[in-house]
This record gives structure tokens, C-alpha cells and sequence, in this order.
């Protein structure tokens, strides 16, 4: 009896694993939560005290302005953006002779 129950508790377990993460995600935080780095912002300039030597800046990094319109607001129904699209392969039709 208790090698029946080893070896139901083996195989659930092994099929658990070749099925991969999918069926943990319902307890994952979902992808349209905001993030916390979506709250962050940017910071003041960096002020330099008088008597002190200013930081050389010439190889900063300057970040430019993004002029690009917003992508158009996700649904709650839309899959994750880590998620990979449906592929399918269109058959192609057999050459002629």
C-alpha cells in the first residue's frame, strides 16, 4: 500500500516539474500591477558645495528627451509582455513538378 502512494507521489510530482512554472502564475503578482520602478522619478542636479572642485562630466551620460507617443494602454485580458506570441508556421503549399 505505502509503495502505491510512493509511487503516485512520484509520478505527480514528475509530471508537476515537466510541466513547467505555467501553472504558478495565478500565484504570482500579475504583469499589470504597477512596479515600484514605475514610481520613480528623477532627482535634482547634483549641487556641488563653494570650496569644492566640480565632478569632470564630460564622458556623462545624457539621457535625451523621449519624444515618442505613448503605446496605447494594455487590457487586464492582454497576455504579459514576457510572454512569447502564438507562432505558427503557415504551411507552405507542395512544389509542382
Amino acid at each position: 500500500m505505502t509503495y502505491r502512494i510512493v509511487v503516485i507521489a512520484i509520478v505527480a510530482a514528475a509530471s508537476m516539474g515537466l510541466s513547467g512554472c505555467k501553472h504558478l502564475r495565478s500565484f504570482a503578482r500579475s504583469c499589470h500591477e504597477n512596479k515600484p520602478y514605475q514610481r520613480a522619478a528623477s532627482i535634482a542636479p547634483l549641487k556641488i558645495p563653494t570650496g569644492l572642485d566640480t565632478p569632470d562630466t564630460t564622458n556623462a551620460l545624457h539621457i535625451p528627451a523621449l519624444n515618442t507617443p505613448e503605446p496605447p494602454p494594455r487590457k487586464k485580458t492582454d497576455p504579459c509582455l514576457d510572454e512569447p506570441p502564438p507562432f505558427n508556421v503557415p504551411k507552405q503549399a507542395p512544389p509542382q513538378a
